[in-house]
C-alpha cells in the first residue's frame, strides 16, 4: 500500500469500517475442487451451504455490489465465489464501476472460461488464476480447468497465479521448482503465489500438511525466491507461515477484511475460510503478508499491528455507539 492508502485505510478502520472486502458474487461452479473451502459444510458456520443459498444475476447483482461498495467504500475488493466468471456479463458492467470509484479489485478464477483481454484497460483490476499443481494433479482435481483449458483462456492477458499447497505435494522434493519453470516461462504471468492448505479445526485428511512439510515448504520457498524473481513472495511474508496468528483476534486480514456470501448479506466470519478454521495451521497469503506487515515498526516505534489494532477497537467501539444512539 502507499502511505495515502494506509492513512486511509487507518481513517476506515477508525471510522468503524474495514478496508477490505471480500465478496461471494455466486454460489455457482463448473468445478468440484477436493478441499474448497467455500463448499465445506462449515463455510457458513454451519447454517446451509453456499450453494443453498438464493443469489443474483443480471444489473440486480451489479445494482446490489455497487450498493454494498457505495456504503462501506473499501479499499480493496476481491470477487470470488463460486466462479465469478460464472458471472462475466455481470462482470463487465461491474469492473469499470469499480475502477471509476478508485476501487482496486482481484477476481480470483479458476480461468475456466475466457478472461478478456480488454480487461487490461483497467488500471487497478488483478486476476488471479488458481492452479493446484502440476499438471497431472491440477487436471484430476480441477477439471473442467485444466492446464490445456487455461492456456487457451488466459492467452495476451496478464494474470497472477495463486497456488495452495497441500500436504499430498508439500514434500516432493523439486515439485515447485518445475512448477515455477512451467509457468514463468508464460508471458501472461505477472506473478505467482502459494498459499498453505488451511483446514478446518479437528479436520482430517492427506490434504493437511504435517510439521515437517511446513518447514521443509517454507525453506525451499526462501530459497527459490532467488531463482524465479516471479515469485511475488517477501521472506518475512514466507517466514510468518512458520508462526501463524494464533486465532482470528490476532489476524490481521480476518479483523480488517469483510466477506460477504452470495446472497450479498450473509457475512462468513471469522474470515473467507467461515466455519472454524485451524488458525494454527493457516497458510493463507493474505493472511500471513498482513501479519508481516504487522510485525513492520513505523518509524522505529510501535509495529503497524498495533496501530492497526488500536485503530479496530476504537472504530469497533465507536460503531456499536454510533449504533446504539440511531435505534434510540
Amino acid at each position: 500500500m502507499k502511505t495515502t492508502e494506509v492513512l486511509h485505510a487507518w481513517a476506515g478502520i477508525l471510522a468503524g469500517r474495514k478496508p477490505s472486502m471480500s465478496i461471494e458474487i455466486t454460489k455457482e461452479c463448473p468445478l468440484r475442487c477436493p478441499g474448497c473451502y467455500a463448499f465445506d459444510a462449515a463455510h457458513l458456520g454451519g447454517e446451509g451451504e453456499l450453494r443453498q443459498l438464493s443469489d443474483f444475476k443480471g444489473s440486480e447483482l451489479v445494482k446490489n455490489i455497487l450498493a454494498i461498495l457505495d456504503r462501506e467504500k473499501p479499499l480493496h475488493v476481491s470477487l470470488v465465489g463460486g466462479d465469478p466468471l460464472v458471472r462475466y456479463r455481470e462482470l463487465e458492467m461491474l469492473l469499470p464501476e469499480m475502477e471509476a470509484r478508485k476501487i482496486h479489485t482481484q477476481v480470483v478464477t479458476s480461468a475456466f472460461r475466457v478472461i478478456p483481454v480488454e480487461w487490461s484497460r483497467f488500471q487497478r483490476l488483478s486476476v488471479v488464476v488458481s492452479i493446484d499443481g502440476l499438471q497431472p494433479e491440477h487436471d484430476e482435481r480441477r477439471k473442467p480447468a485444466t492446464y490445456e483449458r487455461i492456456m487457451k483462456n488466459i492467452a495476451g492477458t496478464k494474470i497472477t497465479i495463486h497456488s495452495t499447497i497441500t500436504g499430498n505435494i508439500a514434500a516432493r522434493p523439486g515439485y515447485l521448482d518445475e512448477f515455477l519453470r512451467f509457468w514463468s516461462a508464460r508471458p501472461e504471468i505477472n506473478k505467482i503465489w502459494f498459499s498453505l492448505f488451511t483446514p478446518q479445526r479437528g479436520a482430517t485428511g492427506p490434504e493437511i500438511l504435517t510439521p515437517e512439510q511446513r518447514v521443509f515448504v517454507v525453506n525451499d520457498l526462501l530459497r527459490l525466491r532467488s531463482l524465479f524473481p516471479v515469485l511475488d513472495m517477501h521472506e518475512s511474508l514466507i517466514r510468518e507461515m512458520l508462526s501463524p496468528p494464533a486465532s482470528p483476534a490476532e489476524c490481521i486480514f480476518a479483523r480488517t477484511t469483510q466477506t460477504i456470501s452470495a446472497d450479498l448479506k450473509t457475512q462468513i466470519t471469522p474470515c473467507q475460510f467461515g466455519g472454524d478454521p485451524d488458525c494454527a495451521q493457516c497458510g493463507c497469503i493474505a493472511s500471513m503478508g498482513l501479519a508481516a506487515v504487522g510485525h513492520h515498526r513505523v518509524l522505529g516505534g510501535p509495529t503497524a499491528g498495533t496501530i492497526f489494532k488500536a485503530s479496530d477497537r476504537i472504530g469497533t467501539s465507536w460503531r456499536r455507539r454510533a449504533n446504539h444512539a440511531s435505534s434510540n
